[in-house]
């Protein structure tokens, strides 16, 4: 499945094994499921690099393609689920994004191909709870960066309080060293970021929290 950002549960009606069923049922549940924010760590990690061409993998509603387009990017965006698309294109008409700087493809992350080469290619939090290729998804995202280009993988490092997967130890979470050595890159990569940082959240009933992710940020020579 090409999961949208912040993956964290099942949430009703959205019992299937198939990802493309699974992930439509998941916003059908709700108008919008993310906040149309760009993640925390996205913006904290190539907020200063100079815009060119970007790809985002998994781009849900739209929130890290528009903030990167917004900054001057020329932007394609992945997503599986048609209705998260239909909400990223009315998201960037609505904040004014010229047309053309940003574009969006209904596609499965794991059949998807490309021979466009990206200044920046973002995989940020492609967790599922349906099955998902995430390893052969990332080495093949580390093939599509240019040359002088950066990769951005972000992950969530451990369970958020409030979603009930806290210790569940059938839940293996990514960790920069697992997902640098899944890129399988060469040698000759500079590896910039390989960490796992924090941020603060605020649950949907309003908890407040500190949450982990899993942040590798790496520059094809």
């Amino acid at each position: 499945m090409t999961p949208p950002h912040t993956h964290t549960g099942h949430g009703a009606g959205t019992t299937t094994d198939d990802p493309r069923e699974f992930w439509e049922n998941r916003y059908r549940e709700k108008d919008g499921i993310w906040s149309g924010r760009a993640n925390t760590m996205l913006v904290r990690t190539v907020a200063e690099l100079p815009p060119g061409r970007a790809l985002d993998l998994g781009s849900g509603e739209g929130g890290d393609a528009i903030w990167l387009a917004e900054r001057g990017w020329q932007v394609t965006g992945v997503e599986l689920s048609g209705i998260a698309i239909a909400r990223a294109v009315a998201a960037a008409a609505d904040r004014g994004v010229a047309t053309g700087r940003v574009n969006f493809v209904a596609a499965d992350l794991q059949t998807w191909r490309t021979d466009e080469r990206y200044d920046l290619v973002c995989a940020c939090f492609l967790q599922s709870p349906v099955e998902f290729a995430r390893d052969e998804v990332l080495r093949r995202a580390a093939t599509l960066v240019a040359p002088g280009g950066h990769l951005l993988v972000v992950a969530h490092a451990a369970a958020p309080p409030w979603s009930g997967l806290a210790g569940d130890p059938s839940i293996v979470f990514p960790t920069p060293a697992g997902d640098l050595a899944a890129l399988a890159l060469s040698d000759d990569w500079d590896v910039l970021v390989c960490e796992v940082r924090t941020r603060p959240a605020t649950g949907p009933d309003g908890q407040e929290s500190t949450l982990e992710d899993s942040v590798v940020l790496v520059r094809r020579p």
